[in-house]
């Protein structure tokens, strides 16, 4: 697997990951009407960089990295990931997530902030803390899932050093 930055051919097999992901409203708090322009400023255009997880010419996943806050917070980064139905459960995710940990280091993030893992993705969560990140916040009753109804959301935090790879 060779995780690269996104090019723009990438999106073809791209949108369709987040448009499964946004459809199916149990982790992302997306307008599920989302079009392929709005996710392209949203997960290409907006944040710092954009990559992408590939095997043999397939788009396995795609995660983002960009600043939490601005000015005085901007050392705090966020990122968002989203895998293929095909790829999930085989380490895509994590291994996107051990890059974006060496990409925050790199861009000269300190830290690295989720602001809302939806607390029903066990999975994300469990691979999340697996990754050194803890539930430092809950917030009650915060994403309307498609059929859980309402569900609390965790604040997800780890700080970054060089020692801690």
């Amino acid at each position: 697997m060779n995780i690269r930055p996104i090019t723009a051919n990438d999106f073809d097999q791209v949108w369709p990951i987040i448009h499964d992901v946004v459809q199916g409203q149990e982790t992302y708090a997306y307008d599920p009407a989302m079009d392929r322009e709005t996710a392209w400023k949203t997960w290409v255009e907006l944040p710092r960089a954009t990559f992408v997880a590939e095997q043999d010419g397939q788009i396995l996943g795609t995660y983002y990295i960009k600043a939490n806050a601005a000015g005085p917070g901007d050392h705090v980064c966020n990122c968002g990931y989203m895998t293929s139905p095909a790829a999930r459960g085989k380490g895509v995710a994590g291994a996107l997530c051990q890059h974006s940990l060496q990409t925050a280091r790199e861009l000269g993030f300190k830290a690295m902030q989720f602001n809302s893992v939806v607390a029903s993705n066990t999975v994300a969560v469990a691979l999340w803390q697996k990754h050194g990140f803890t539930i430092v916040g809950t917030l009650p009753k915060a994403y309307r899932h498609r059929t859980l109804g309402l569900v609390d959301c965790h604040v997800m935090y780890r700080w970054l050093n060089d020692n801690d790879l």
